[in-house]
């Protein structure tokens, strides 16, 4: 079994106006940078194995200082980018309510037959998204890997692991908090389990 710390990274200057931030490189605020020093505090404490992160700066500098403190150097893997938003990213729900109600209100019901317009398709995201994690289980079969990613793409493989209709993955996980802790448990054969969600990054003791 191969045990995941899977992160959200920390908080960016879109938060405050609660913008969708898909590809585009949004930089952290100091509460995000904050929220990186907090989680190297904890992983200081930790045996992990290694560190894997999302090209997004975001992400990187949220997996920064937990990687000095295990003396790793970051994985950056493509296949942890953020879902593509197409012409919602960087929008409020206000501002995609004027500029393509229609679509707005499809999605609402269902993110993933009707995505974002010239958004990438959830499934696909999904599917990149868990095939990074099995191929690093598949790599350390008795590990420990932290990942720093991000919370749509984060959501939709939680579902996908877990046998969760990805179309339920705004109901089912409505948020994930930035910086906290969400572990995932793979099993042989392909089985999954959540053992925590949005646990707080506080230093302990090394496992």
């Amino acid at each position: 079994m191969t045990d995941f710390i899977l992160v959200r990274h920390g908080e960016t200057a879109w938060h405050a106006e609660n913008r969708y931030a898909g590809r585009t490189d949004v930089p952290l605020t100091e509460l995000g940078r904050e929220q990186a020093a907090r989680l190297g505090a904890w992983a200081a404490g930790q045996r992990l194995d290694a560190v894997l992160c999302s090209p997004l700066s975001r992400a990187r500098l949220t997996a920064g200082p937990a990687a000095t403190a295990l003396g790793l150097t970051p994985r950056v893997d493509e296949r942890l980018y953020e879902v593509d938003f197409g012409r919602g990213d960087g929008l409020t729900r206000e501002e995609m309510a004027e500029a393509f109600p229609g679509e707005l209100a499809a999605f609402l019901t269902d993110p993933v037959a009707h995505h974002l317009p010239g958004g990438e398709d959830p499934v696909a995201a999904a599917d990149r998204a868990v095939a990074c994690l099995e191929e690093t289980a598949r790599e350390l079969p008795d590990g420990r890997v932290l990942v720093v990613a991000h919370s749509t793409l984060v959501r939709l493989a939680l579902c996908e692991l877990l046998g969760i209709p990805l179309a339920r993955y705004r109901q089912v996980f409505p948020a994930l908090e930035n910086g906290a802790l969400t572990e995932l448990r793979l099993l042989a054969g392909g089985q999954a389990s959540l053992l925590r969600l949005n646990a707080p990054a506080v230093p302990t003791t090394a496992h």
